[in-house]
């Protein structure tokens, strides 16, 4: 098997991708003119693969995309997404609205309306204006374009409380073959597993049947949006899409055992990640990110139901805040975590200070403790010392400003 080389694009957007062409524009969905459409469109049909909300309250895009891809046949062109408007708990009448939606985009672009997917991001509970979503659909779908400028204003316009746009982009390359992987993301607030509050689009040139898109993407989101949490609520209105134009001149991919199913995987959670640890690094109000790495598990699955619980604590996230070495209720988050634990063989380590050895304190260190917590990265490290397997999620702190934010979410 070759050696894979994955290279970041600098400054790389979905357009980094071979033709992929996007567009994002103002329709009156946000305040002061801000860009609140997205419209991303591909002429070659699409292998399209994609993971959704487990949130019983699916907003009307979710159904109808569940639906749309439901089909082993389903090809997917385009995706418009808005923001401002979650179409979410808005009855048929929701469905109705995402369905002209689907229609408008593909009258716009003379292409089918089955080959249109449909996000919405926003306030739950409101009908989308329509006659704006017509007017910007119409406008999106004649500035689209292939430069790097039109991704990034795509990726501008799916923003609600982000403060920025989340884009990553990688070429891979392994001896012959090669292909070009890119994503988009947005999400703040409400972000835990299974999904978060976060869309997401991936698309590529590489060429994949359904199934070998389907298990690269929950392959790619399990080790990635799957492994990180803000406030430990899900949405309605999650979904994480991957587009293949199958454009790449090199081998398809057409099974999962293949060396090129390899490749395609290590790149495409790159970029996953890097998209997902984007987020946590952008959560509302936050001031740390932080990276809980757990080793010495029994399973991979134990190591992240105690990562997770550590993670999603609000006095682990709390203190974290206030920059206070509060080792004791990591410990307490690990002890009620699910997982049969021996105290006396728990260590924990903030960066690398090692705070716990035997399941109490060891030479605790106050002031290196608060030079660690002052730090916007920080790293905490827990060995369950009962075996081989571990893994790595990713939160911040929780501070006054995520309150100050989501008290007047609607106002």
């Amino acid at each position: 098997m070759s050696q894979v080389h994955i290279g970041p694009i600098t400054g790389g957007s979905l357009t980094s991708v071979p033709g992929f062409k996007a567009a994002g524009v103002a329709c009156g969905l946000k305040p002061a003119g801000a860009l609140d459409l997205a419209l991303i469109s591909t002429a070659q049909p699409c292998v399209a693969a994609a993971v959704f909300t487990t949130n019983a309250f699916k907003a009307a895009p979710v159904l109808y995309d569940q639906a749309l891809l439901a089909h082993p046949e389903a090809r997917i062109s385009s995706v418009i997404i808005n923001s401002g408007c979650a179409n979410a708990c808005t009855g048929e009448e929701g469905l109705q609205d995402t369905r002209a939606t689907a229609q408008a985009v593909a009258q716009a672009l003379g292409i089918k309306a089955d080959q249109v997917a449909v996000m919405s991001t926003g306030v739950i509970g409101m009908r989308l204006p329509m006659a704006k979503i017509f007017t910007g659909i119409e406008k999106a779908s004649q500035t689209l374009s292939s430069s790097t400028e039109a991704g990034h204003a795509a990726a501008r316009a799916i923003m609600t409380t982000d403060t920025h746009p989340k884009e990553f982009a990688v070429r891979v390359q392994a001896g012959s073959w090669q292909c070009t992987i890119a994503g988009m993301a947005k999400g703040a607030g409400m972000i835990h597993p299974n999904m978060a509050t976060m869309l997401c689009v991936l698309a590529t040139d590489a060429a994949l049947t359904p199934q070998v898109a389907n298990q690269a993407l929950r392959e790619a989101v399990e080790e990635s949006f799957h492994r990180i949490t803000v406030d430990g609520d899900t949405s309605t209105n999650d979904t994480v899409l991957l587009m293949a134009n199958g454009l790449s001149e090199s081998k398809a991919i057409t099974s999962l055992k293949s060396p090129e199913y390899g490749y395609f995987l290590q790149g495409l959670k790159r970029v996953a990640t890097e998209l997902a640890k984007a987020i946590v690094r952008d959560g509302e109000g936050a001031t740390h990110f932080v990276e809980i790495t757990v080793q010495g598990a029994r399973t991979p699955a134990e190591a992240k139901q105690v990562g997770m619980s550590v993670a999603r604590s609000p006095l682990v996230k709390t203190a974290i805040y206030g920059e206070d070495a509060n080792w004791g209720r990591i410990i307490c988050a690990v002890g009620y975590s699910g997982v049969p634990i021996e105290p006396e063989k728990v260590r924990l380590w903030l960066g690398d200070l090692e705070l716990v050895r035997g399941g109490k304190p060891y030479h605790i260190d106050e002031e290196r403790a608060s030079q660690l917590l002052s730090q916007r990265d920080i790293s905490i490290i827990i060995d369950l010392g009962m075996g081989q397997a571990s893994t790595t999620v990713w939160t911040c702190d929780l501070s006054h400003e995520y309150v100050n934010i989501n008290a007047h979410y609607r106002t």
